[in-house]
């Protein structure tokens, strides 16, 4: 599977970006998917993953109650609905795909993944 990211942007602290990952190939459900972020200066960080199975999304304590991740089946896309935005979000976004069934702890770690979307930059000002 590929995955083309887009939606970031420039926004003010309070604000709201929607961010999508377009999947091209297999249908997105056929995989764990998960958003990832790194700012700068830091390493990569979890903020959410879905395997699909009803029990999900889940989410970084971080974004939880601010972000929701959902998908469109007739697109093939998963989206990140990202509200009351703060500087500390700012961050490069990637979208990224698992094939290998992690485990909901697994979900949270870099090496499940085996497909990465490109990346879209997300910028909060204050």
């Amino acid at each position: 599977v590929q995955l083309q990211a887009s939606g970031g942007g420039l926004v003010q602290a309070g604000g709201s970006l929607r961010l999508s990952c377009t999947a091209s190939g297999r249908t997105f459900r056929s995989y764990v998917m998960a958003w990832w972020r790194q700012a700068p200066g830091k390493v990569r960080e979890f903020v959410s993953a879905n395997n699909w199975s009803g029990r999900g999304p889940y989410y970084a304590d971080s974004v939880k109650g601010r972000f929701t991740m959902s998908g469109a089946d007739d697109e093939n896309t998963v989206y990140l609905q990202m509200n009351s935005l703060a500087p500390e979000d700012t961050a490069v976004y990637y979208c990224a795909a698992s094939s290998s069934r992690p485990t909901i702890a697994q979900m949270r770690t870099t090496r499940q993944y085996q497909r990465w979307g490109q990346g879209t930059l997300v910028t909060v000002s204050s």
